[in-house]
């Protein structure tokens, strides 16, 4: 099946539970949303209204908890867990606070150091952050990357997106606005240059038809005059007496001259 497929189902499970619990019952839903090993996804559910309706009673504590899985990340829940603003985790929701960790690391830079990570993510050393990354982020399948020990970092390749949070869609949508006028700032320079190139192959072919009626007229003229020579030295050579006048004053006797007395 489809990952985003079969999370889907998984999410529209969660919603139909959600809707037909009040209260305190809605505390085991929640907690067995967050704990899921393959719902990384959880902002249709805490859109249902039933869960709005935690807000200010004494269970509101799980409707933060699926905000912080909505949103937040590993550090968030250390810093406000001893202000009794979260339930303690079970193991299952430790790993999955971590996965989401990693997911929210990997929107602002694809170029993880391994110091870095490990402080995110309370991991005491490089073998055990590695293992978390290949076992418990690969394998699932919600990010892909290299793991270069020499530079001590995480090159990612993908990652899974997470819930939106609040406000971010107003970004998103700026950046998304930017990069179209960016694309269309682009694509006009790029059919100007297809003009210009066009044009200056217009260009080309006239000059080059040009040279080469040149160079035949060139050509035409050069056999014309060579033509022309021709007939002139022919002409010369046929006329009567042009060259026999020549031959037979060389073989007529000449006279004597006789003595004066």
């Amino acid at each position: 099946m489809d990952v985003e497929q079969k999370q889907a189902e998984i999410v529209e499970q969660f919603v139909k539970q959600a809707s037909n619990h009040k209260g305190s019952s809605l505390a085991p839903v929640i907690v067995e949303a967050t704990s899921h090993p393959s719902l990384f996804a959880f902002s249709e559910i805490l859109a249902v209204p039933n869960i709005a309706e935690l807000q200010g009673t004494e269970h509101s504590i799980y409707m933060d908890l699926l905000r912080l899985f909505a949103h937040g990340t590993w550090s968030d829940y250390k810093s406000n867990v001893e202000n009794g603003c979260f339930p303690s985790l079970a193991p299952e929701q430790v790993l999955k606070l971590k996965q989401l960790t990693l997911l929210t690391l990997a929107e602002s830079s694809k170029v993880l150091p391994y110091d870095q990570l490990m402080q995110e993510l309370d991991v005491t050393n490089v073998r055990e952050l590695e293992d978390f990354l290949i076992n418990e982020c690969m394998y699932v399948g919600i990010v892909r990357g290299k793991l270069d020990q020499l530079r001590r970092c995480f090159e990612v390749q993908f990652a899974a997106g997470r819930d939106l949070r609040p406000g971010q869609l107003g970004s998103m949508i700026q950046t998304l606005s930017n990069w179209l006028t960016t694309s269309d700032n682009l694509l006009l320079a790029i059919q100007e240059k297809i003009k210009w190139a066009d044009t200056v192959s217009e260009l080309d072919k006239k000059h080059r038809k040009e040279v080469e009626d040149k160079v035949e007229e060139v050509k035409k003229s050069l056999a014309h005059k060579a033509d022309m020579d021709f007939r002139g030295h022919e002409e010369i050579y046929s006329e009567p007496g042009g060259v026999m006048d020549f031959e037979e004053d060389r073989v007529r006797p000449k006279r004597r001259r006789h003595p004066l007395p």
